[in-house]
């Protein structure tokens, strides 16, 4: 990416603005501004770089034609970003998970991850979620890092789902107070 131009500054109300007037460089911008991480949250969940290449692609494609829905006054632009990849990216393993069990070849034997993948820490969120205490953790990491919704986590754990979705919303108010610096 060296020899591509530079990204150019924009605030993120001046990005939200030119992208819902349809504007396709603002678009190349957001691409520029927030791919790497965003393919690094896919990669946590799918674990197959080739899947999680598709998974971006697809999601940047919501974005661009779904952005009339993004509400600003109901969370920061990364945030809605973060969670249309991290939906996609769910769907996606379990469309495979369903059509994967049908056979006997366990597949994630024969990929090997780069030590240069992306961990959460390249952009603080282990350290925020140091934060939280050890329910509201695991959680976060349950349903963040390893792709599981709240109902599967109380089944899986046998915590009431009242009590997990407690724990998730709690949790994530508390990492947002972090995340702008009011905690």
């Amino acid at each position: 990416m060296a020899d591509r131009y530079p990204i150019p500054k924009l605030s993120e109300e001046e990005l939200v603005a030119r992208l819902r007037t349809g504007d396709t460089a603002a678009m190349s911008v957001l691409y520029d501004m927030y791919s790497a991480t965003l393919y690094g949250v896919v990669l946590q969940i799918v674990k197959v770089e080739e899947v999680a290449e598709d998974v971006l692609q697809e999601a940047f494609v919501k974005i661009w034609k779904s952005f009339d829905k993004y509400d600003a006054s109901k969370g920061r632009l990364f945030t809605w970003m973060i969670n249309i990849c991290r939906n996609l990216a769910i769907d996606t393993i379990r469309s495979k998970q369903h059509r994967v069990s049908n056979t006997s070849e366990d597949i994630t034997a024969s990929f090997h991850f780069s030590s240069d993948e992306f961990k959460p820490e390249h952009i603080g969120v282990r350290d925020m979620m140091d934060n939280l205490n050890p329910e509201q953790k695991q959680v976060i990491d349950l349903m963040y890092f390893e792709g599981l919704t709240q109902s599967e986590i109380a089944d899986t754990y046998n915590i009431p789902l009242g009590t997990v979705k407690t724990r998730a919303r709690s949790a994530v108010k508390l990492l947002t107070r972090i995340f702008k610096g009011r905690a």
